[in-house]
C-alpha cells in the first residue's frame, strides 16, 4: 500500500559539513536523490512542500521546528531521515550531529530522545524513520520497551539503521552516497528481481541485510511495530509477472494492482494515483493520446499529471483511465472518488481514520458507461 501523498510528509535531515568533525560529503547527495525518489511518480509523489529537505542545519532548533511542523499536520504516514554522524553521550544515549557537534557534548547536537518526542506527539497513522549514521542502533533502545513502543502498538512505527549500537556506518570514500543509502536509491531505482510488485519496507529491509554484508559493509538494524511492514516505498522495476503472451489484452490487464481510490483521501492523492495508473500501464503520454482515439492528445495527459486542483468534467479522466488499460469495471469508483472530492474536499487536517467511518457512496454514474462506449480496448503491447 502507498500512503496518500496529500496527508503525508517527508523530513530529510543531513549533516555533510563539520567544524570539528570529520567531513561527509556523500550525505548532501543523499538527501537530493531521496528527495527526487520520494516526490516522484514511482514512488510516493509527494508535492515538494511535503518533504522538508534540511542540509546542515545550524541548530537543533533549525531542525526541529520542521520535524515538529510535519508530525503535527501528516496524518497518513510520516518519514523521518537523517545522514550524518551519530555520537553517542557518556551515558550511552544517541544524538544526531550538526556541522558544530563534539563528541560527548549532547548540546552541540539533537538528541534522539527530542525526535522520539515529537514523534509521540504525532498524528500520523504510519511512521517510518530511518537513521543513516553511526551507532544509529541505539535508537532501537529508545523505540524498543520505552513508551513509543505502546504508541507504535496504536499509530504504528517502522525503524531501519544503518548499523548497530556498536558498530560505525559507512561512507566510502569517492562514492556518490554513504553505503547505506546509496543501496537503499539502487533497490528503488533497480528494483529486487523475484521481488514483489511494491518494494514494501520489509521486502527493502531484507534486501539491505542480504547485499549490504555481501559487500563487507554494516548490517543494518530494523524493528517494526504493527503492520507498517507493507508500507511500500516505490513500484519494484524489477516485478515479472508469470508469461501472458497466449492471454487476450483483458488477461494481460486484469493481472495488474491499480491503485485503489478508495484509499484517496485528498486532491493531491488523486492526481498521484492517476500518474501511478500511467506508471503500472507503462505507457507514455504520446501512446496514452494514441489509444485514446485522438480524444486527448499528449499535451492534455501532461497538464492532467501535473495539476493541483481537479479536473472541473469528468470526461478527461475517464478517457485517460480507459486508454492507460484500467478495467471497466473500476471506472465507477474512480468517479465516485472524484465526485467525492469535487463535493465536498476534504482538509488535510482531517485523519483517515475519520474518514472511514463515512466511506464514499458508491454510484453507476452517467459517464462511466459512456466512457466505455468511446474507447475501445486495446492491447497492451
Amino acid at each position: 500500500m502507498f500512503p496518500d501523498p496529500g496527508v503525508s510528509k517527508a523530513v530529510l535531515i543531513g549533516t555533510s559539513t563539520y567544524d570539528i568533525l570529520e567531513d561527509l560529503p556523500a550525505v548532501s547527495n543523499n538527501l537530493s536523490s531521496l528527495a527526487e525518489v520520494l516526490t516522484g511518480p514511482t514512488s510516493w509523489g509527494l508535492g515538494n512542500d511535503a518533504c522538508a529537505v534540511l542540509s546542515n542545519p545550524f541548530s537543533a532548533a533549525t531542525a526541529m521546528n520542521p520535524l515538529r511542523e510535519a508530525c503535527a499536520t501528516a496524518r497518513d504516514t510520516l518519514l523521518v531521515y537523517y545522514a550524518g554522524h551519530g555520537l553517542v553521550t557518556p551515558e550511552g544515549d544517541l544524538y544526531l550531529g550538526l556541522p558544530q557537534s563534539q563528541q560527548h557534548r549532547v548540546e552541540t547536537g539533537i538528541p534522539y530522545s527530542w525526535v522520539r518526542s515529537a514523534l509521540l506527539e504525532g498524528q500520523a497513522e504510519r511512521t517510518v524513520v530511518i537513521l543513516d549514521c553511526c551507532y544509529g542502533g541505539l535508537a532501537l533502545g529508545t523505540m524498543g520497551p520505552s513508551e513509543l513502543a505502546a504508541q507504535a502498538d496504536v499509530e504504528g512505527t517502522y525503524l531501519i539503521t544503518a548499523a548497530s549500537e556498536n558498530r560505525q556506518a559507512l561512507a566510502p570514500p569517492g562514492e556518490r552516497h554513504t553505503a547505506f543509502t546509496g543501496e537503499l536509491l539502487t533497490l528503488l531505482s533497480s528494483g529486487i528481481v523475484g521481488g514483489p510488485e511494491h518494494l514494501d519496507l520489509d521486502s527493502v529491509f531484507r534486501a539491505l541485510r542480504r547485499a549490504l554484508p555481501a559487500k563487507g559493509r554494516p548490517v543494518p538494524q530494523g524493528r517494526e511495530r504493527n503492520s507498517n511492514g507493507r508500507l511500500a516505498l516505490a513500484w519494484n522495476p524489477a516485478f515479472s509477472r508469470a508469461p501472458v503472451t497466449d492471454l487476450p489484452s483483458a488477461g494481460r490487464i486484469s493481472q495488474r494492482t491499480w491503485p485503489d481510490p478508495a484509499t484517496v483521501h485528498t486532491v493531491e492523492g488523486f492526481v498521484s494515483a492517476l500518474a501511478r495508473v500511467r506508471v503500472i500501464g507503462a505507457l507514455t503520454h504520446t501512446a496514452i493520446s494514441h489509444r485514446s482515439g485522438g480524444q486527448i492528445s499528449a499535451g492534455t495527459v501532461s497538464k492532467l499529471l501535473n495539476r493541483k486542483d481537479l479536473p472541473l468534467t469528468w470526461r478527461t479522466i475517464g478517457i485517460y483511465l480507459s486508454a492507460c488499460g484500467l478495467p471497466d469495471e473500476h471506472l465507477d469508483d474512480w468517479q465516485a472518488c472524484w465526485e467525492q472530492l469535487r463535493s465536498a474536499p476534504l482538509p488535510t487536517a482531517v485523519s483517515a481514520a475519520g474518514e472511514a467511518q463515512n466511506p464514499r457512496p458508491r454510484v453507476r454514474p452517467f459517464w462511466g458507461r459512456t466512457v466505455r462506449k468511446l474507447v475501445g480496448r486495446r492491447p497492451c503491447d
